[in-house]
């Protein structure tokens, strides 16, 4: 089993880099962007013969525990069996 952990800044923070992003590519034609926000993307592992729902709480735990910063980034994740 593998989890996909995506983790961005909330859309109440300021993103820079996303800012920066977003003028380069208006700079280069692309127009129909209207804006971006850039995060992270973490891939776990999962041990053979977790069920759905012990995974998902890990990954929950983890995710708020270990990869965010609660004041300033938000997750979402996916598990594929």
């Amino acid at each position: 089993m593998k989890a996909h952990v995506y983790v961005t800044l909330k859309t109440s923070v300021l993103d820079p880099q996303g800012q920066t992003i977003h003028n380069a590519l208006r700079k280069i034609g692309y127009a129909d962007v209207t804006a971006v926000r850039q995060g992270k993307y973490f891939a776990l592992n999962l041990a053979d013969g977790l069920s759905h729902d012990a995974a998902k709480t890990e990954v929950e735990k983890i995710a708020r525990d270990v990869l965010t910063n609660p004041v300033i980034e938000e997750f979402t994740y996916q598990i594929e069996e």
